[in-house]
């Protein structure tokens, strides 16, 4: 059927949908049935368009990116893929002449529970921009069923609910079980002769069945559309009739719900065995599934596999999908019966390895012992990969065993393990970080030995952004105030944004840029009294400090500024009617184990509701902390902004991908000299961003004299104070116990020098309040903060990574 371009084929597409899909007529229809009939209207306009690039893909045997990624957090669908196919001026046409309003539509839809913060929302991104590139590219990942969790806050402290996002089930996707591949686990592996020659096999102990469900990546507005492909886990026998005969019910189903565990978390919590065996388990589970798909379903049977790498780049996601390099090695030694060293070669050419970290308890291992029992053949082939690297390393270097043990994949201590990070890097064709910053220190000080044996293997692509979704779709105002002034055609060329600059100076323009940050605000308050009963107050300088909930990322840091700030009030040292008015916005999940993490999520809870309800403030000052921090979210939060919070350690954060998203929509950022934050504040201008703290050498210089967080706790009065009104027991009723743990923390450990920081955030507060008093100026520097951040697309982050590494032309 051939897809509606005008308003009544659109309805009358959305009238069969209603009708033969959800089986209701529209006088009878629930607004969940006229969401998915919208949302198969507007799939039905974009499968052509797939159905004929998948064709193309396979004819022309183009080289295709696979991005291997444990998450993508998508957010909504239906808004993205109406922007992408140019029919949300149609769609909302066409459902108003059915007496609908579309918006009703959009509140109906759930955020898909497939990712949880940074890394998941750049792998969003980028196929993204992959589509709109016109790239040939596959994601692949899991099709986790209740994602990380929904967090909701009981007594102030998070809860974790089950995030059940398919209960109605999704439209957006396309179940294939035909298409299901086999995953083994366990057993053991046996030589055999294979016509005079010794190979080896493995004969797995159990298997279950990845069933794929794809969904529609589209462009923006040129037509192609790439693919999503997601895993499902189910059992190869899932369900037993004659046990189920016997009576035993549970044993019956037992096979089902072990198979189903597999992908049925985000992010299993791993403090216990068990669920360290279960995230290795998904792990291994999507990528073999998915390297198993690509040579089935994209390489011909007859193709040359020696020129696999002409075919397919598989990009490593982080340290989760790097099993898929001794899984590639299986496949093609052992069931293709490649020789070694050509297989390895073939290897070498597919892989490129994304690191995203810099925190060593970040850079996964596996145990040996759980690698031998789940995956034996993977460990002996890792083995041989370990040993012949190994070799190489002392022909070039000699017998300097601290090398070879700084240098090995398989480390000794504490227990013997497989450091995925040096798997990956011995591996790929290119090692890249995501910011300068971080790809300096990541070849300087993480993986140095490395980066001098691989010369030129080292890379950098700083992380960027879609506007499609963070500008256009998050900030419709802004986005129409852009293409008034710049023209249309600056969503896909985003250094047309430097247009700008020469109206920072134009009273009329920075009015109207006013204007958008206002409607904004007001926006953002009813999104939040609506959900939350949060309100935001007129007049206030928006401070937002949103990611996930790590100690690196220093929410701490911004809790004792919110302290400090109240306790100068409630002392009688300043006037209430001497502050700026502000409101801190947090949000933030943290892992259910992390229990420093947790009692960060207690406090910032405990410290708003004692400090917003104090009448002494005069309401000058507030600490909104809305449950559930995702996408949907930040699509209302981020352009509400004025003050974006970037205050993690000098050397410990990547890149951040919120920095990038609050400068293009006009927020100053307040931050150290960490990650793109370098590359931000190199762009904007010193005078507008608001540096603090102190760099990475210092960072360095301070640990090697030896860090006591409790002689800056001495030296600076207003942080003394904000400690011990935190121990008094003020915000938690009394019960000096309940935060008792934090303050010890801050004092004797402190690992991310939250203390030693202190003093010179403070100032640079002062800086910002005085920079806010002047509301003209604050607007000027915002608006140059979007004029000089268009480098933060993540289109081009793909033309890096385009040219540097995966040399993926697009497909005309």
């Amino acid at each position: 059927m051939a897809p509606p371009v005008t308003v009544d084929g659109f309805v009358a597409q959305f009238l069969r949908n209603l009708n033969f899909d959800r089986g209701v007529a529209l006088s009878a229809s629930s607004i969940t049935d006229q969401y998915f009939a919208l949302a198969y209207t507007v799939r039905d306009y974009l499968v052509a368009r797939w159905l004929e690039d998948q064709r193309r893909l396979r004819e022309t045997q183009a080289k295709t990116v696979c991005y291997l990624s444990a998450e993508y957090l998508l957010g909504r669908q239906l808004d993205n893929d109406l922007l992408a196919g140019g029919l949300d001026e149609i769609a909302t046409e066409a459902l108003a002449a059915c007496g609908i309003d579309i918006a009703d539509l959009r509140d109906a839809e759930v955020e898909p529970g497939l990712g949880n913060g940074g890394l998941g929302r750049l792998a969003a991104c980028f196929i993204d921009s992959l589509a709109t590139m016109s790239v040939p590219n596959i994601g692949y990942g899991i099709r986790y069923e209740y994602g990380i969790f929904r967090q909701t806050f009981v007594d102030a402290q998070q809860v974790e609910q089950p995030d059940a996002w398919l209960t109605m089930g999704s439209p957006w996707e396309f179940p294939h079980p035909e298409a299901a591949q086999t995953v083994s686990f366990g057993g053991h592996t046996e030589t055999y002769d294979d016509d005079g020659v010794t190979r080896t096999r493995w004969v797995p102990g159990w298997g279950v069945q990845a069933v794929p469900y794809n969904l529609m990546v589209p462009g923006f507005q040129n037509g192609r559309v790439n693919t999503l492909r997601l895993w499902s886990s189910v059992a190869t026998d899932s369900f037993d009739l004659r046990v189920f005969n016997s009576g035993d019910y549970e044993e019956a189903v037992r096979a089902q719900t072990f198979a189903e565990n597999i992908s049925k978390v985000l992010y299993p919590e791993d403090s216990t065995p068990q669920g360290k065996e279960l995230r290795l388990q998904q792990q291994y589970f999507f990528v073999a599934a998915s390297i198993a798909d690509f040579l089935s379903q994209m390489v011909p049977d007859d193709a040359d596999l020696t020129a696999l790498g002409d075919r397919v780049i598989f990009q490593l996601n982080d340290t989760h999908p790097v099993i898929a390099v001794p899984e590639l090695m299986r496949v093609l030694v052992d069931e293709k019966k490649m020789e070694w060293d050509a297989a390895w070669a073939v290897t070498q050419q597919c892989f490129a390895y994304t690191c995203h970290t810099l925190l060593p308890e970040a850079l996964e291992v596996w145990s040996v012992d759980l690698l031998g029992r789940l995956l034996p053949r993977h460990l002996e082939i890792i083995y041989r990969i370990n040993a012949e690297f190994l070799l190489a390393v002392r022909e070039r270097f000699g017998d300097d065993e601290m090398r070879i043990r700084d240098m090995s994949i398989i480390a000794e201590y504490p227990e013997r393990s497989v450091r995925m990070a040096y798997l990956a890097t011995v591996a790929g064709a290119k090692v890249n970080g995501v910011a300068e910053l971080h790809s300096q220190l990541l070849r300087d000080k993480v993986l140095p030995a490395f980066d001098e044996f691989f010369p030129g293997k080292f890379t950098n692509v700083t992380n960027g952004v879609t506007p499609r979704r963070f500008m256009r779709l998050a900030n419709p105002q802004l986005s129409g105030l852009l293409t008034d002034t710049l023209g249309a055609g600056w969503e896909t060329d985003l250094d047309r944004l430097r247009g700008l600059e020469a109206f920072a100076d134009d009273a009329d323009f920075r009015a109207q840029f006013a204007e958008v940050k206002a409607a904004n605000k007001r926006r953002l308050s009813e999104v939040l009294h609506a959900r939350d009963g949060f309100d935001v107050s007129d007049g206030h300088m928006l401070d937002v400090m949103v990611k996930r909930l790590h100690e690196y990322k220093r929410q701490m840091l911004k809790v004792l500024h919110v302290v400090s700030t109240y306790e100068s009030v409630v002392s009688g040292r300043v006037a209430a009617s001497d502050l700026q008015p502000r409101t801190a916005v947090f949000g933030a999940k943290a892992a259910p184990g992390y229990q420093m993490a947790k009692r960060i999520i207690h406090l910032i809870n405990a410290v708003g509701s004692v400090v917003n309800d104090d009448p002494r403030l005069e309401g000058r000052l507030k600490v909104l902390f809305p449950p559930n921090y995702n996408v949907t979210l930040a699509e209302r939060v981020i352009p509400a902004a004025d003050l974006s919070e970037q205050i993690s350690l000098a050397g410990k954060e990547a890149s951040g991908t919120g920095n990038m998203k609050f400068a293009l929509n006009g927020a100053l950022t307040i931050g150290t000299d960490d990650g793109a934050n370098v590359e931000i504040r190199q762009l904007v201008g010193d005078e507008n961003f608001f540096l603090f703290g102190m760099s990475e050498p210092e960072v360095e210089a301070l640990w090697a004299r030896g860090y006591k967080p409790s002689s800056f706790y001495q030296a600076d009065d207003d942080l003394r104070r904000a400690i011990d009104l935190i121990a008094s027991g003020v915000f938690s009723g009394g019960d000096r116990s309940v935060f008792e743990p934090l303050v010890s923390n801050l004092l004797y450990d402190d690992r991310f020098m939250v203390l030693a920081d202190f003093t010179s955030y403070m100032a640079a507060q002062r800086r910002v309040d005085a920079a806010y008093a002047d509301q003209d100026a604050w607007n000027r520097a915002a608006i140059l903060n979007i004029a000089r951040c268009g480098f933060f697309s993540s289109d081009r982050s793909m033309r890096d990574y385009i040219d540097r590494i995966w040399h993926t032309p697009p497909m005309v």
